[in-house]
Parts: structure tokens; C-alpha cells; sequence
């Protein structure tokens, strides 16, 4: 998501804010900007579009104060301008704000206060600072109009705001963003991540959701809304050379999953322009358009990738694909296409039953590509090509935004691909929209992990067997969370297709039995349905997981609207959740589950 950063009482408030940005950039932005207050009456709001260097070059050197506040983001609301960019003004140029998250009904706040404000934006968050103005002109103070105003807002947000008139102060409230207090000597800082303020301070404080901060530079004041105080200790971030990545998460694998919708954003911007054409190798691109057949080789979680990356190839591109196991591909090798062009999947890129496949197949100077996170790895090297996927380090075990972003990318080079070959369906599909809408999707469900934590312990709590269930798409995507739940809470799942369960499956659910039912494919929707009430008459427990399209009263768990293809990236993410918990519950070690390792070097 976007990133915050501020900070009060320190002369270094610009270098701070800078330096703090860079830090947040790995969360994938497109627009950055600072405002800097000197406490005396002179303030400074500097916007750019594009990268923190080109807001670094229009900081001038008498931008300089002690109260300051800055930000990343990346487009929602309005596409990537310096109007949409934040810090956002009210239109009396007397509060400043930064914004994470959505406002889901600020049409309706615009509509209801402010019809007569002539905005300059086209964001939600423009909605927010003019509305806290609003309250302000009708007499209250700045601290009374934010509160007012959070009590209207809903959806999702980290707040911090400036108020000219206490310019000494940053308010800050938060609800389903993160955000943390920063602790100083003399001076105190905020940051949506701790490592944005590592080389300022290790000691942080933990802001709930529902709660607003007056950060002084001696003084934080923590209260609800409704004002009543809130007393809380700080923690100390200790780093070494594995906790720096993890911040202040008690998991890697909480925080990778996290981490997905950044990671969407990053994939669409590398990968694609802003006119919506794909940037991709053309020579690639050249190479595969001489396929006959496209073979995807993986392992685990990346072999489930491929088996919804079957679908986005044959949708997009018109090309058979067949999706492969590489410790099985290897020994016992079909009858090949006349013309095969091979995709391998991995994260580490080193994996070993995926490389004794490539050796075999460059000894028959077949061409190849590989799609990892490590740039460098064997299967890069060895491969006539790379795609990266661009997910960032991943340390748990338990691959989580690698899967998410194996099939971005496979979908980007099948709207490459398919367009070249002049595809209609890849014509069509508006990838950007898509990732956009994948990325805000993830968003919603990992702010909701309250709810998810209570469905895992309502579902999971005590049992030794579950299933995911679903149909075409959803079949895929049930193989992969039902991985996920038996490699980190030991409680053995597995995904079928619904319609196979009367074929034997069937058998093995009794009264309590959790059973997870998928519903994003459209042709089979119906019949999965079908499927959900006979395991309901056998006295299965089921949670569904539907497209919002297809979604019915009673569902638990609603994702967006969004192409059938892509739809395993929101989908999985309550999977990975509910292994998360699952495991928590159990006191396993999340990050490290037992007998497994996150690069499997050995066949």
C-alpha cells in the first residue's frame, strides 16, 4: 500500500521525510510529496509525480521546518498527477493531510457537506481534509473537527494531518492501515513501517484501530475517538540481519501476505506503460509466438500457479499449455509438441526438480523462460529467458505473494503474447484495471483479519481434516489453499473439484467436517452450489468464498468484482489467512513449518 511518514521537533524534518520515503519504496508508488511547517509561519508543500529522486530534486534548500508530514502513492482515486498526489490541502490552505487505505463512501460525505468546496483533486482523501475543514468553519477547534470527521468517515485509513493553526502538532488516527509512533530524543516521528524510521529510532508504539494521536515533540496523547485516554507501552525493534525485513511483525509470512497488494501495484508498473501496452521482451515474445504448445514446469505452490496460468495462456493467447510437475516431467517425459516453448515457475529460482528438467531440455536446445523472484538464480542463468516477479524477498516457508505473483506476471505475457498474435480476448482484457482491482481486493480482506481470525477458529478450532471445494478456476485455486493450511497448521486438507466429491470424496464428510467452497467460475457456479448443499445434508461445516458477481446472502467472504482468470490472487488470500491463524492456534512455528524449506535444492 502507500506509505506515511512525519515527524515533529527535529530541524532535520525535511531530510527525515525524504529519507523515510526512499525507505517506502519497495511498497510501490507513483506520486510522492511532502509538507513542511517551521512552526513560525512559513510552510512549504512540495508534489511530483514519478520517483522520491524527483521530489529530492525539487526540495529546495530552504525547505526546511520542524513539523512535516509525507507520502507515497499509488493511484486509486485519479490517476498519477500532481493535483491527486498527497499531501492534500483544504481549500482554505489550512490543513494538510496524508491518507492509506479507501474512504468507501466519500461520494456520499461530498454530496451530504461539502457540494459547494471546488475540489482539486479527484481522490477520496481530498474528501477527508475538506470535510475536517468544514467542521472547523463551523466553529470547532482542529483536534474537534478531525474527530468529528473520523466519526463519519468509513472504510479503511491512516491519517496524519497538520493543522497551521498547531502547527506544533500532527494528528494521526488509523483504522486498518498500519501506522506506528516512532519515539525520539527531543523529537517524535510516525511511519506506516517501522523500517522507514530505523536510522531515527527503534522504540515504537502501536496505534489501534479507532484511536487518534496528538504527537508533540516531548508528548504523545493516544485517545478514542470519543476522546477517552488510552495508556500504552512502546516496544523496542531489535534489528539484525533477518528481523530488518520482517519490521514489526511477529511473522514473515503475516507480513509477505501483507505485502501483496504493493507487490500487484509494483508488477503493473514495471510490466505495464501507461497506454496499457505490455513491456516485455519483443525477442521473447518472438520466440514463444513460434510455439506450438507452451509447457509450465513447477513445483508446490508454483505448480498451482501454473494450473491457473493453463487457463490465462489458453484464454488469452490461443495456445495449448500443459502444466507439468518437475520431479515428474523429468523421468518420465511425454511425447513433446513439435514446436514446445517451456515456462518454468519458481520462487528461488534454484529448484531442483525444475532444473533437472531444464538441463534435459537445453541438452535438446529447446528455448525456455523463466518467471522468479531471484534474478540470478540457477534457473535464470540456465534459461534462454527471465521474468521477475518483482514479489520482493520472501522468507516464510510458506509461499504466499510469490503465488499471487506468478500469475500476475503469467498474465502479462499472455496479454503480450495474445496481442501480438491478435487474441480479441487479450485485446479486451484491461490488465492494469484488473491488477488495480486485484490489488485494492487483497487490501479489503487483509484490513478485515479480525474476522478472518474468528472464522479460522469458528471453521478450524480442533479439527484434523478440512477441504476446499470448487470448479474450473476454483479447482486450481483449491489445490493451493489447501496446501496452505496443511504445510502450516498440520491439519490435513485437500482441494477437489465439487463435482468430483460424489465420486468417492464424499464419503469422508461427516457432521463439523470444514469444507471451504470457491465460487469465481461463472459456468460452474450453479453446480458448485449444488454441490455446497450436498455436503451441508452430510453435516459439513462450509464457509464460501464468492465472486461478488456470483455471491449469494449467507456468504461468508466477498471479493470484488473482478476477471475469472485472475480472480486466485484476491481468492487465496483468506486461505493464506486461515492457515496463518490456524497455526497460530496450534503454536506452530509459522515461518518455519516442520520438514520443509524454502528452497528446495534437492530432488
Amino acid at each position: 500500500m502507500c506509505g506515511i511518514v512525519g515527524v515533529v521537533g527535529n530541524s532535520e524534518t525535511t531530510d527525515i521525510l525524504l529519507n523515510g520515503l526512499e525507505k517506502l519504496e519497495y511498497r510501490g508508488y507513483d506520486s510522492a510529496g511532502i509538507y513542511v511547517n517551521n512552526q513560525k509561519g512559513q510552510d512549504f508543500l512540495i508534489k511530483e509525480v514519478g520517483k522520491i529522486s524527483e521530489l529530492e530534486k525539487a526540495v529546495t534548500p530552504d525547505v526546511q521546518g520542524l513539523t512535516g508530514i509525507g507520502h507515497t502513492r499509488w493511484a486509486t482515486h485519479g490517476p498519477a498527477t500532481i493535483d491527486n498526489a498527497h499531501p492534500h490541502f483544504s481549500a482554505d490552505h489550512r490543513f494538510y493531510l496524508v491518507h492509506n487505505g479507501v474512504i468507501t463512501n466519500y461520494n456520499e460525505l461530498k454530496e451530504e457537506y461539502l457540494k459547494d468546496v471546488d475540489f482539486k483533486s479527484q481522490t477520496d482523501t481530498e474528501v477527508a481534509v475538506q470535510l475536517i475543514s468544514h467542521f472547523a468553519n463551523e466553529g470547532m477547534n482542529g483536534e474537534a473537527a478531525f474527530r468529528k470527521a473520523l466519526g463519519l468517515i468509513e472504510g479503511s485509513y491512516a491519517f496524519a494531518m497538520v493543522d497551521k493553526e498547531e502547527a506544533d502538532k500532527i494528528f494521526v488516527a488509523k483504522s486498518k492501515s498500519p501506522l506506528l509512533i516512532g519515539l525520539g530524543d527531543g523529537f517524535n516521528v510516525i511511519c506506516s513501517d517501522a523500517m522507514a524510521m530505523l536510522d531515527r529510532t527503534h522504540e515504537f508504539v502501536e496505534i489501534h484501530d479507532g484511536e487518534v494521536v496528538i504527537l508533540e515533540k516531548n508528548k504523545v496523547s493516544i485517545s478514542k475517538i470519543d476522546g477517552t485516554p488510552v495508556e500504552r507501552g512502546s516496544y523496542t525493534v531489535n534489528i539484525d540481519a533477518s528481523d530488518i525485513s520482517k519490521g514489526p511483525y511477529a511473522h514473515y509470512m503475516l507480513k509477505e501476505v501483507d505485502e501483496q497488494p504493493s507487490v500487484m501495484r509494483r508488477i503493473s508498473k514495471n510490466y505495464i506503460r501507461e497506454d496499457g501496452s505490455i513491456n516485455v521482451d519483443p525477442e521473447m515474445l518472438k520466440e514463444i509466438n513460434k510455439a506450438d504448445r507452451l509447457y509450465i514446469v513447477a513445483a508446490g505452490t508454483s505448480y498451482h500457479a501454473g494450473l491457473v496460468g493453463k487457463n490465462i495462456f489458453e484464454t488469452l493467447a490461443d495456445v495449448p499449455v500443459d502444466v507439468e510437475l518437475g520431479s515428474e516431467f523429468g523421468y518420465h517425459m511425454p511425447k513433446l509438441s513439435q514446436h514446445p516453448f517451456f515456462i518454468f515457475l519458481s520462487q528461488s529460482g534454484e529448484t531442483a526438480d525444475s532444473r533437472q528438467v531444464l538441463v534435459k531440455i537445453n541438452e535438446m536446445n529447446l528455448p525456455s523462460l523463466t518467471m522468479t523472484n531471484v534474478a540470478n538464480s540457477t534457473l535464470s542463468r540456465e534459461s534462454n529467458y527471465t521474468m521477475e516477479l518483482l514479489a520482493g524477498p520472501e522468507i516464510a516457508v510458506a509461499s504466499t505473494k510469490s503465488y499471487t505473483s506468478q500469475i500476475a506476471v503469467e498474465a502479462v505475457l499472455a496479454k503480450a503474447l495474445g496481442e501480438l498474435k491478435g487474441v480479441q480476448a487479450a485485446k479486451d482484457l484491461d490488465l492494469k484495471e484488473q491488477l488495480a482491482i486485484a490489488a485494492n481486493g487483497i487490501q479489503t480482506i487483509v484490513d478485515e483479519k479480525d474476522y478472518i481470525k474468528q472464522l479460522s477458529a469458528d471453521y478450524l478450532d480442533g479439527q484434523d481434516h478440512a477441504f476446499y471445494i470448487g470448479r474450473g478456476i476454483d479447482y486450481a485455486l483449491s489445490l493451493e489453499a489447501a496446501l496452505k493450511l496443511k504445510e502450516i497448521s498440520y491439519i490435513h486438507a485437500e482441494g477437489f473439484a465439487a463435482g468430483e466429491l460424489k465420486h468417492g470424496t464424499i464419503a469422508l464428510i461427516e457432521k463439523g467436517t470444514p469444507v471451504f467452497a470457491y465460487i469465481n467460475d461463472g459456468v460452474g457456479a450453479s453446480h458448485t452450489r449444488g454441490n455446497i448443499q450436498e455436503v451441508e445434508a452430510r453435516g459439513a461445516h462450509v464457509l464460501v468464498i464468492a465472486n461478488e458477481k456470483y455471491a449469494k446472502p449467507g456468504d461468508q467472504i466477498i471479493i470484488p468484482e473482478i476477471d475469472e482468470m485472475i480472480s486466485p490472487i484476491v481468492s487465496v488470500v483468506p486461505a493464506q489467512l486461515f492457515s496463518y491463524y490456524a497455526s497460530l492456534a496450534r503454536g506452530n512455528d509459522v515461518d518455519k513449518p516442520r520438514n520443509l524449506a524454502k528452497s528446495v535444492t534437492v530432488e
